[in-house]
């Protein structure tokens, strides 16, 4: 009865499927609940395969009541997680604990090796692998102060480097006030801008408008490189920051950090993906009912029966007789 532009609202506003949705989201709460204590229970000399085991068929039984869902479905979430990370980490606590298996590890790079581990961050010229806690998850509980004043810079960079784009397109081509400053390899910098400022030089009225959009050109630049500058300082500053804490951080602060932050956070979002799975199927069905059965049958019994009709007096016309 809804336009078709509207199932998908009217799908998950409904009543019925706010409520599969909450109780969805109560089961995982539930089996969240549970599945905290066991994994920050969890310790050196702990067997992961007992811990998965566990945690899975808890999982299972939690999600068997839930409508529109199956239960293996949201199970296998947990395990191709568990083979992507979780059993890694698990691994790397179960051998060194807690708050060693936190640490970041200093890459030192074999020259001979074709493959290189890719550092998840870098302190002046060291680079660093944490495996079992991301900067990010560092940065998002303790830096999200820095992380936004260094977003903030990227905006204005990418900013800039619109502004310079669209000048470029608009000035930098044949004729354009801009084709003369651009160098050998026919891009626009700023030594070549400068060159071609110092060339024209002041008081040549002709060049009055060339000099003023180069001259704007060249304010972005600088603009660009003194925020690009910006940019770097305060990335920088935020790694130093975010190295020191690794050694900070205390058994319960990792544990919130791996178990909450990363581990069921992750798993989370995978049952919501799920979840919006489903609502698309429904919509998706419902769209395609709407698609089949949008023009009644009583009205194509009569489109046919007319265009039938109009068959048979072409026929007639070509003298074909009935039989």
């Amino acid at each position: 009865k809804l336009p078709i532009s509207e199932v998908k609202s009217a799908v998950l506003g409904h009543a019925e499927f706010t409520a599969f949705q909450k109780k969805a989201t109560k089961l995982f709460a539930g089996w969240r609940a549970s599945a905290t204590r066991r994994l920050t229970a969890f310790g050196k000399g702990g067997h992961p395969k007992a811990l998965i085991e566990v945690l899975a068929e808890e999982l299972l039984a939690a999600f068997r009541p839930a409508p529109l869902l199956d239960a293996y479905d949201v199970y296998q979430h947990l395990m191709d997680y568990w083979a992507e990370t979780m059993q890694d980490d698990c691994y790397l606590i179960a051998a060194d604990g807690w708050v060693a298996a936190a640490q970041p590890r200093l890459i030192i790079e074999d020259r001979t090796s074709k493959t290189k581990t890719r550092p998840d961050f870098t302190l002046g010229r060291k680079k660093y692998a944490a495996e079992l806690i991301p900067p990010a998850l560092i940065i998002a509980r303790y830096f999200a102060q820095e992380q936004a004043a260094i977003d903030a810079l990227e905006a204005q960079l990418a900013t800039l480097a619109q502004q310079m784009e669209e000048m470029a397109e608009e000035h930098g081509g044949e004729g354009g006030l801009l084709e003369d400053a651009r160098n050998d390899k026919d891009k626009i910098t700023k030594a070549s801008v400068a060159a071609r400022l110092k060339e024209i030089g002041k008081g040549d009225s002709d060049t009055a408008d060339e000099r003023q959009v180069l001259q704007k050109y060249l304010i972005l630049i600088e603009q660009e490189a003194d925020t690009g500058a910006k940019h770097k300082a305060a990335q920088d500053a935020l790694m130093a920051k975010v190295a020191a804490k690794y050694g900070q951080l205390t058994e319960d602060e990792i544990k919130t950090l791996v178990v909450d932050d990363k581990w069921l956070a992750t798993l989370a979002a995978a049952v919501q993906s799920e979840l919006d799975r489903v609502s698309q199927t429904l919509t998706g069905r419902i769209r395609q009912l709407a698609d089949r059965y949008a023009t009644p049958l009583p009205k194509l019994t009569s489109e046919v029966a007319t265009l039938a009709a109009k068959v048979d007096e072409h026929i007639k016309k070509m003298g074909a007789v009935w039989a």
